[in-house]
């Protein structure tokens, strides 16, 4: 078998002198990123434990943050059910003449259903709950004396 060179390639081989694309966007992002230790002092809004804290100064502003922080919150929940409430009030009022216009329409269709009625007394049709039957003896006649 004829010697022939055959070295495997690496990766590392191949590799050119110019920047990769990966390489320049981690870049990026590294230098628009701000530093941890300014990231850090924000204040995150929330209720935090103040009996950690030593100083009195210290702990009484943890306390008015917390105060201000549930403050905020009891207004914003009151400002959502308020318009919850004004929304549940409109749709009631909506539902109310929805119901006011279907009575209404009952009321008319039972009108017309009671005058389409004929009342002259046939077998098959209904009789009006005043009519008297027509055996029937009045109220006030006194019984036939022997």
């Amino acid at each position: 078998m004829p010697a022939t060179d055959r070295r495997p390639t690496f990766p590392s081989a191949r590799r050119s002198t110019a920047p990769s694309a990966l390489a320049t966007v981690l870049l990026a992002a590294l230098l628009a990123a701000p530093p941890q230790g300014a990231a850090r002092a924000q204040d995150v809004p929330g209720i935090e434990a103040c009996d950690k804290e030593a100083k009195l100064e210290r702990r009484t502003g943890c306390l008015q943050s917390n105060i201000a922080y549930l403050q905020g919150l009891i207004a914003r929940n009151n400002a959502a059910t308020q318009q919850r409430l004004a929304a549940a009030a409109a749709e009631i009022a909506a539902l109310k003449a929805t119901v006011a216009t279907l009575q209404a329409s009952v009321d008319r269709l039972q009108a017309a259903a009671g005058a389409a009625k004929p009342t002259d007394g046939k077998p098959g049709d209904p009789k009006p709950a005043d009519a008297k039957p027509a055996d029937a003896k009045p109220a006030d006649s006194k019984p036939a004396a022997r």
